[in-house]
C-alpha cells in the first residue's frame, strides 16, 4: 500500500478514536454534572424540610412558652384575693395516689408571677423562638431566674409594668450601660439568643450541616447529600416529636387553667362580694374551693417547671424530648382534676347558694318587667364546683329559659362574679 495512503488511514483512524475520545469524555461531563444539579436540588429539598419541621416546631413551643407565662403572671391575682384571707391555715404538701405538690408558698408565687409577667412583656421585642426557649428550659424557672436587681439596687420583684421589664432586661445585659453592662439592648438580645430558642431545641448539628458546602466532585457530592439527609431525618424526627408534644402539654395546661379560673372567680365572689375575709367565717363548700384554687396554683407552678428539652452533650447528636417527665406532669394533671371532679359529683354539699337577688336585678335590666316576673324571678342560682347552676322551679321554665334567657342570665352572672363563668341549668325534681 502506498505510504501516502497508510499515513491517511493512520491519521483517519487516529481522528475518529479522537472524536470518539471526545464524545465520551462529554458524555462524562453531562453525568458529572446532572449529578451535580440532582445533589444541589437535594440539597435544597434537605434544607427547605429541616426549615419546615423547624418553624413548626418552635411555633408550637412558643404557644406552649407564652401559655406557661400567662398562666405563671395570672398568679399575682390568686395572691391578691388569697393574702385578703385572716386566719387561713398553712396549706400543706399535697401527697396522694403518687402526685407531689409542695406546700403553697406565698413568696415565691409572687416571685415567680412577677418574674413571668416581666419576661412576657419582653417577649415583644425578642427573636422568633424566645417563649419556645422558656418552656424548654422550664418557664417557671426561667421566671425566677428573670428576677435580679436593678441597677439601681432596687429588688425588681418589687418593681412593676415597664420598669420591671426594663429593669430586667438590662439586668439580662449585664447592668446598665452608665454602669459598663450592654442595658436594655444587649438584654433584648441575650432574651432571644439561640440559646433559648433554636439552639436550645436543635442543638449544634444543624449547623455543622448548613454551613457546609457540597464537594465539587460529583460523586462525592451525591454521598454528602445522602448523609446530609440521614441527619436531617434525624434532627426532623426529633423536632416532630418535639412538636407534638408541645401541643399535648399545651393542651394540658389549658384544661388545668379552665378549672383554675373558675375556683377563682368562686373564690373572688366569696371574698370581694360576699366580704368573707376571716377563714373562720367560711363554709365547708367555701374552704373547699379556696383549698383547690391553691392546690391548682401548685400544679400549674409544677407543670411550668418541666423541662421539655434535654440538651444533648454531644453536638452532633440532636437533642431529645423530656418525655418521661412531661407525662408525668400530665398525668398529675388528670388525676388532680380527676379527684376534683369527684369531690364535686359526691356530694350535693359542694353547692353554695349566691345572691339571688343582686344577680336577678342585673338580669331585668336586660329584659321587661312582664319577662321578669314569669320566667327570672322563680330561678335560683348556686356555685357549684367549677361551674354556677341556675335552678328552674320545674321542667317548662328550665327549657324556656335556658333557650330565650341565656345571654342575659350569663352576663348578669358575669357582672355579679366580675369574670368570666360557666353556666349549668337544672330544675327542681330533675
Amino acid at each position: 500500500m502506498p505510504l501516502p495512503l497508510i499515513l491517511g488511514l493512520g491519521a483517519a483512524a487516529a481522528g475518529a478514536l479522537g472524536i470518539g475520545t471526545g464524545i465520551h469524555g462529554a458524555v462524562k461531563m453531562k453525568d458529572a454534572n446532572d449529578t451535580m444539579k440532582l445533589s444541589q436540588s437535594r440539597h435544597e429539598e434537605n434544607l427547605a424540610y429541616f426549615e419546615k419541621t423547624n418553624k413548626t416546631a418552635t411555633n408550637d413551643m412558643d404557644i406552649l412558652g407564652k401559655k406557661e407565662l400567662e398562666v405563671l403572671t395570672s398568679f399575682k391575682e390568686f395572691s391578691d384575693v388569697f393574702e385578703k384571707i385572716h386566719n387561713r391555715p398553712e396549706f400543706k404538701t399535697y401527697d396522694q395516689n403518687g402526685v407531689k405538690i409542695p406546700s403553697y408558698n406565698a413568696e415565691e408565687i409572687k416571685k415567680v408571677s412577677v418574674g413571668a409577667g416581666v419576661l412576657l412583656g419582653g417577649l415583644g421585642g425578642a427573636a422568633v423562638g424566645t417563649a419556645g426557649g422558656f418552656a424548654a428550659a422550664g418557664a417557671t424557672t426561667a421566671a425566677v431566674m428573670a428576677l435580679g436587681t436593678a441597677s439601681t439596687g432596687t429588688a425588681i420583684a418589687s418593681l412593676s409594668g415597664a420598669a420591671a421589664t426594663n429593669a430586667t432586661l438590662a439586668a439580662l445585659g449585664g447592668g446598665a450601660l452608665a454602669a459598663g453592662g450592654g442595658g436594655m439592648a444587649l438584654g433584648t438580645t441575650i432574651l432571644g439568643a439561640a440559646t433559648l430558642g433554636v439552639g436550645v431545641m436543635v442543638g449544634g448539628i444543624i449547623f455543622n450541616i448548613v454551613g457546609s458546602s457540597l464537594s465539587n466532585k460529583a460523586d462525592e457530592a451525591y454521598w454528602q447529600v445522602r448523609k446530609e439527609r440521614e441527619e436531617i431525618n434525624k434532627i426532623c424526627d426529633y423536632l416532630l416529636e418535639l412538636s407534638q408534644t408541645a401541643k399535648e402539654y399545651t393542651e394540658s395546661i389549658s384544661t388545668v387553667q379552665n378549672v383554675y379560673k373558675k375556683q377563682l372567680d368562686i373564690l373572688k365572689y366569696i371574698v370581694y362580694t360576699l366580704n368573707k375575709r376571716d377563714w373562720n367565717d367560711f363554709s365547708k363548700e367555701e374552704k373547699l374551693v379556696t383549698e383547690n384554687a391553691a392546690l391548682l396554683v401548685g400544679l400549674l407552678y409544677n407543670m411550668g417547671k418541666v423541662e421539655l428539652v434535654l440538651k444533648s452533650k454531644d453536638d452532633s447528636q440532636p437533642n431529645t424530648v423530656n418525655k418521661n417527665a412531661i407525662q408525668k406532669s400530665m398525668s398529675d394533671a388528670k388525676t388532680i382534676l380527676f379527684e376534683m371532679d369527684s369531690q364535686k359529683e359526691s356530694s350535693m354539699d359542694s353547692s353554695m347558694y349566691l345572691d339571688t337577688a343582686e344577680i336577678k336585678e342585673n338580669i331585668r335590666s336586660h329584659i321587661t318587667d312582664f319577662e321578669y316576673q314569669k320566667w327570672i324571678d322563680s330561678l335560683k342560682f348556686k356555685a357549684n364546683g367549677g361551674s354556677i347552676q341556675v335552678i328552674a322551679p320545674n321542667r317548662a321554665v328550665y327549657l324556656f329559659v335556658k333557650k330565650r334567657y341565656h345571654t342575659s342570665i350569663e352576663s348578669g352572672i358575669a357582672k355579679y362574679l366580675g369574670g368570666n363563668i360557666n353556666l349549668e341549668y337544672s330544675y327542681i325534681g330533675e
